[in-house]
């Protein structure tokens, strides 16, 4: 801090240092005024509210289990069958809710058309929820 001296000849010469002290001050009654006055300027409605109580209504979607082998032939839960009847089922299980998931098992060595066909008919059914079930890597 710069203190002035009584001395006549260095009081000519002008300060070099700033005062921190009242800018200090300002800050702080600026910091207390805002801490005062943010609580006053939300606006509430007190409202009472109805109570209710709610259960979610969870169901869980079907599982349809669905394989094609490696000559291209056609499964339904473990039941062989034709491509038309694969579509009727699809469409079928297109107008249930929830919709139910397809759980697809292609063999290695099936030819990809087969698989691409199975997509198209569910597809075209409204069956969004497809998965390819595998086995992991030993």
């Amino acid at each position: 801090m710069a203190f002035a001296s009584f001395d006549r000849k260095s009081s000519s010469a002008p300060m070099a240092e700033i005062n921190m002290v009242p800018l200090i001050d300002v800050v702080l009654v600026l910091l207390v005024i805002f801490i005062v006055t943010a609580p006053l300027l939300t606006n509430t409605v007190k409202l009472d509210l109805p109570k209710a109580s709610s259960s979610a209504d969870i169901q869980k979607p079907e599982k349809i289990e669905f394989a094609i082998d490696a000559s291209g032939s056609l499964f339904w839960g473990g039941e062989r069958i034709s491509r038309e009847d694969a579509q009727v089922k699809f469409k079928e299980a297109g107008q249930k809710r929830p919709q139910p998931e397809v759980y697809l098992r292609a063999d290695a060595g099936v030819a990809y058309r087969y698989v691409a066909e199975t997509l198209a008919d569910a597809s075209k059914a409204g069956l969004s929820k497809v998965a390819f079930v595998s086995e992991p890597v030993k």
